[in-house]
């Protein structure tokens, strides 16, 4: 054992133990990390003025750096130094998480879209009827030359390749020297640990949310917006520094542990549930893959294609990626909009949706991963599926926003008639691009002081006050209208469900790894898992967040306007197409998935079916000595192995 160790470090480092600590830290850093991301979409919309689409772009860079290295990692990575290359890649992972929060301190401070500009500040009365509302153009040419999200885009794409090596070499290293019956137990605490890193991701990402972006850098009583507010943009790369020290300690482990751990003493071939039984039925050390002496770049790359062609060859291996592909893009839609859907649907802001994400979805979904049942797996996805349906009943009603949604008289009118402007404030000649709502006394939201036609007002800050509005004759304060007794109503509804369908749906998250380390040769169990992150990422990964971004971006009602010109972010969306696009997107993705389920049950089914037949006829020739030894034996052996074979079918799905 100690010769495995590097010079002057404790035995104590190469026990499969510590692996498994350093292994759940790093899985929890990469968690947090890309939760907070998660977290953080709306604000780096708004932050940087771009639509939902292109921040899909931005999210999606993570799995454009997974891929690019992925594979090569997975099978060379496999024949080297695991721990060592899982440090390196915890370390890159850190440098990208710091390079995602360098924006803020190269671009100028948060300027918000104000129709009236600095006048909010000042205690004196005016008139924002009376106010010039022309473009200013003032700093133009300095803003349109950044392109700061860019910085995001690579950071992500930096801890995107950084990422790539702990799964594929973790579970193969986990696997290699573990006890057959405590692999899956292993894999499984890992898992469930890493549901901890979204955990305290989404609630790092609630409470960077509640703080002002420029906090520290600019006095809090001259900023008139509020968290609820659809311009406020959180400190949202706090958050992400606090993330890159973690990831950077999580590398530090790695470094001592040894290449390869002793043989652990036989696996028995005993009665075990069905997430620790085997798919194929091998000798017990079949399933290990013992690290040979180091070869040279060029023979490993030339069994690299041999490799993958006998791997895809695999129909269980190919149907399990169909199936994941499918899933995988409802999982990444949903779970990248998100927060954003609780915001917008329900009224929450940013910071109280990933509250409610960090706090109750995230740790319904560990308990199921931990407690799930393999047996099961398909029916609990079912069953979560057909929870989820019922969201589509769970809708509210557009807010009130004169020219937008109803009226200035109050009466619904079609999105396509949307008119602005009306002849209570024809004569102020008010911008309609601007957005800096104000709350009618009525209970509607105007887009903006001079379109409610508010002749004066009063006060400064967050306390200024709207009077004498003739759209209504009202008076008005900052912000939109928050109430909305029928989301109020329902919100309560929607999280008890969403925590059930979440947990429902976990229950069956651990038997899918071990199904694919199972069903394949040892010696490619990392490649298998590395080509399967691969192709999810490249195929789900990547496209989902971007389509459902665009889709989703169809469903504004109102695009915030950039300084220079040109659309911002939405401010706005209509709630009803938004509630059928990211549902319907959601939920029939993943129906389409369950008809590859039923391929892969039926295939698993008659492959069962002819290994037991074939077991049955080998054991006939041995049939008379069996019974010499012990009349049942045979019988007995061959019922378990037919009950074994159902479980691993079951296993899969």
């Amino acid at each position: 054992l100690s010769k495995q160790c590097m010079p002057n470090v404790p035995e104590l480092f190469c026990s499969l133990q510590i692996f498994l600590m350093a292994l759940s830290f790093a899985y929890f850093a990469k968690a947090l990390s890309g939760s907070y991301m998660k977290s953080t979409i709306t604000q780096l919309e708004r932050r940087f003025d771009i639509p939902s689409y292109l921040i899909g772009v931005v999210d999606g860079s993570f799995e454009i750096g997974n891929l690019l290295v992925i594979a090569f990692v997975s099978y060379f990575g496999a024949k080297m130094h695991r721990p060592k290359i899982i440090g390196a890649g915890c370390l890159l992972m850190a440098i990208g998480t710091f390079l995602i929060a360098m924006p803020h301190f190269l671009i100028g401070r948060y300027k918000f879209e104000s129709a009236i500009g600095s006048s909010l500040n000042s205690s004196n009365t005016f008139s924002p009827c009376s106010l010039h509302h022309g473009e200013d153009a003032s700093g133009c040419e300095k803003e349109a030359g950044l392109s700061t999200w860019i910085y995001v885009f690579l950071g992500n794409m930096l801890r995107g390749i950084g990422e790539t090596p702990i799964q594929p070499l973790g579970i193969s290293y986990v696997d290699d020297f573990a006890l057959e019956e405590n692999a899956a137990f292993y894999i499984g605490c890992v898992q469930t640990i890493s549901i901890i890193g979204p955990v305290f991701g989404f609630l790092l990402g609630s409470l960077c949310a509640g703080i002002f972006v420029d906090v520290g850098f600019v006095e809090m009583d001259s900023v008139t917006i509020t968290p609820a507010d659809s311009r406020w943009v959180g400190a949202w790369w706090l958050g992400y520094l606090i993330a890159g020290i973690i990831s950077l300690l999580s590398a530090v482990p790695f470094w001592f542990l040894p290449k390869s751990l002793p043989d652990p003493r036989k696996r028995r071939n005993s009665k075990s549930s069905p997430e620790q039984s085997r798919f194929i039925k091998q000798s017990a050390a079949g399933h290990k893959y013992i690290v040979e002496e180091p070869v040279s770049f060029s023979e490993m790359a030339k069994d690299f294609i041999p490799s993958l062609k006998g791997l895809l060859g695999n129909p269980i291996y190919f149907l399990y990626l169909c199936i994941t592909i499918v899933q995988f893009n409802s999982l990444i839609g949903m779970v990248t909009y998100k927060p954003k859907y609780i915001e917008q649907h329900y009224g929450q802001s940013t910071s109280k949706a990933n509250f409610i994400i960090g706090a109750i979805n995230i740790p319904a979904v560990a308990l199921g991963i931990f407690s799930g049942a393999a047996r099961f797996a398909l029916g609990t996805s079912v069953l979560g599926f057909v929870i989820s349906l019922t969201f589509f009943a769970m809708g509210c009603e557009n807010s009130k926003v004169a020219g937008l949604t109803i009226s200035y008289e109050g009466y619904h009118i079609s999105y396509f008639e949307k008119t602005l402007s009306a002849g209570c404030n024809s004569d102020c000649f008010c911008s309609v691009k601007h957005w800096d709502p104000v709350c009618g006394s009525n209970g509607i939201t105007y887009i903006s002081p001079c379109l409610a036609g508010c002749k004066t007002s009063r006060g400064s800050g967050k306390s200024t006050v709207r009077a004498f509005c003739i759209c209504g004759n009202i008076s008005a304060v900052l912000g939109e209208c928050q109430k909305r007794e029928d989301c109020d109503k329902i919100f309560p509804y929607f999280l008890a469900l969403s925590v059930i369908s979440s947990f429902v749906i976990s229950l069956g998250g651990t038997p899918g790894y071990i199904l694919l380390i199972r069903c394949i040769k040892p010696e490619l169990k990392s490649l298998a898992l590395g080509f399967h992150t691969l192709i999810t990422r490249t195929l789900a990964g990547i496209p989902a967040p971007i389509y459902f971004g665009a889709l989703i971006d169809a469903t504004c009602l109102k695009w915030g306007s950039k300084k220079c010109g040109g659309r911002g972010a939405c401010r706005i969306y209509d709630t009803n197409a938004y509630r059928i696009v990211y549902l319907g997107l959601t939920l029939g993705l993943r129906t389409f998935s369950y008809f590859f389920c039923v391929i892969v049950y039926n295939l698993l089914k008659k492959q069962c079916r002819e290994e037991s037949q074939s077991s049955l006829a080998k054991g006939g020739s041995e049939a008379e000595s069996l019974r010499k030894d012990d009349g049942a034996s045979f019988t007995s052996d061959n019922l378990i192995y037919e009950t074994d074979c159902y479980s691993e079918k079951e296993t899969c799905l």
